[in-house]
């Protein structure tokens, strides 16, 4: 079961809600028809207690490392709350002080030791569930290079999801990138990467032109975009493993845009123009074949496909109510029906659509005519009746992306913090600044990028 509560929440939490939002900004912003916020139920986020030890001075140094990346991973993933007295109950000759761990607020207490191996460290983890009693709940084996490696904040955080699989039984999200555009004062764009805390910030291409639409692979190892290179906009896809690049898709129209890799991995599905019109294509990028249209509107654009996690439907941003709205049809083409708020009377725009990896949520921002800046929306595209909600409702919030979790969203925004990549946790509403001080655009989060575990975790006594 989901640990997050979705749901009807009481009037004085709607209250707190409303009063963190500047009265202005969100009488302005606000769409009409849809909830503001997420409300919620009081929910219950378990207090945790984190302690390694090193087994000599280099691996207690490497062990207070670890432990810090930890500690910060496990506050982004919005589920826990950290208890900071990590000395009482530790024990003595290996036993643990259960009684005392609860009277400080601990429900779950993690411990291990680090230990040099090879050429990197090794840490033995051991989850202890303290309100019933049960020590060593779950063991595991992780193995971590030196922290200078490059890979070792990935390996940590792997170690991250980890603790949120086993206490939640639920995808994290910490061992992740995200890719996005940064705009240049000249109008050009280039790829960057950055980890899920903001770390790790690293450029990916110098095309020195316009570069938009990043989209990552299944298996997170390549990137599609859009770039202008060779004087017009094609479709590429870059190996992040070889480095290598190459041309994807058939030049079949004046403009490529917006790919999205089919949950198959083997086709792509993307917007192209022609004859008056966008429309949508699929098209076999391992066989290099079997082209073929998806969404077609006569004197309309269809664009920015985003695909369900079986594969069977796409939400997807058309005009064909004369204003830009966001619709659900079946990935091999049928009747399309629209999931963003629309009045005639004031028919507002909406962009930008991706479907969460976990479950029927699809994410898009848009506004109102008269509104100063576009906000986040969710809505549910699960046939349950549409529901919809408004995530933000200040400053001006872009093109979201889900992470792995299913949770957490990544956009584009000019806030009171500044302008960048923000996080939104649609858990309990926190947004936390990734990236800030640089123009950005059309932010999308990788898949899991989990490093391979030293080995298989184990049940204890296995």
């Amino acid at each position: 079961m989901r640990r997050q509560r979705l749901g009807a929440a009481s009037a004085l939490l709607l209250c707190a809600i409303a009063a963190t939002l500047p009265a202005e900004a969100a009488a302005q912003d606000q769409i009409p028809g849809v909830r503001l916020g997420l409300l919620y139920q009081v929910g219950f986020r378990p207090g945790y207690a984190l302690r390694l030890t090193g087994a000599d001075p280099e691996a207690q140094t490497m062990a207070t490392r670890i432990e810090a990346v930890l500690v910060r991973d496990l506050d982004n993933s919005d589920r826990f709350e950290q208890r900071r007295q990590l000395s009482p109950g530790l024990a003595s000759e290996g036993t643990i002080d259960f009684a005392l761990w609860k009277q400080l607020g601990v429900d779950w207490l993690l411990t291990g030791e680090v230990r040099s191996e090879n050429d990197g460290f090794v840490v033995d983890l051991q989850l202890h569930d303290v309100l019933f009693g049960e020590p060593n709940k779950q063991v595991g084996r992780f193995a971590v290079p030196p922290s200078e490696a490059r890979g070792f904040r990935m390996a940590v955080h792997t170690v991250a999801d980890e603790i949120v699989r086993w206490i939640f039984a639920e995808p994290g999200m910490a061992a992740s990138r995200i890719a996005f555009v940064r705009k240049g004062t000249d109008g050009n764009g280039e790829i960057y990467l950055v980890d899920s805390d903001g770390e790790n910030l690293e450029r990916v291409t110098s095309f020195g032109t316009i570069t938009v639409s990043p989209a990552w692979s299944i298996d997170g190892t390549r990137l599609a975009y859009t770039s202008y290179k060779s004087g017009e906009p094609l479709l590429y896809e870059l190996n992040l493993t070889t480095g290598r690049e190459q041309q994807i898709a058939p030049q079949v129209g004046s403009n490529v845009w917006t790919p999205s890799y089919h949950p198959n991995g083997q086709e792509i599905l993307f917007s192209v123009s022609r004859d008056d019109k966008s429309e949508i294509l699929r098209y076999n990028i391992v066989d290099r074949c079997c082209l073929k249209v998806v969404s077609s509107t006569p004197r309309r654009d269809d664009m920015s496909p985003a695909i369900s996690p079986d594969g069977s439907r796409m939400a997807f941003l058309s005009n064909r109510l004369n204003k830009p709205q966001i619709y659900v049809m079946p990935t091999d083409g049928g009747v399309a029906d629209p999931v963003s708020p629309y009045d005639y009377r004031e028919p507002g725009e909406f962009h930008a659509p991706d479907w969460s990896p976990v479950g029927d949520r699809i994410a898009f921002h848009g506004r109102m005519e008269n509104s100063r800046g576009y906000q986040i929306l969710l809505a549910d595209a699960s046939g349950r009746g549409l529901r919809l909600v408004q995530l933000t409702a200040d400053g001006n919030n872009e093109d979201p992306s889900w992470a792995p979790d299913g949770r957490h969203l990544v956009f584009s925004g000019t806030r009171q913090e500044g302008t960048g990549l923000f996080v939104a946790d649609t858990g309990t509403g926190r947004i936390r600044p990734l990236v800030t001080g640089l123009r950005t655009q059309v932010p999308d989060w990788s898949p899991s990028l989990a490093a391979p575990l030293r080995e298989s975790l184990r049940e204890p006594g296995h």
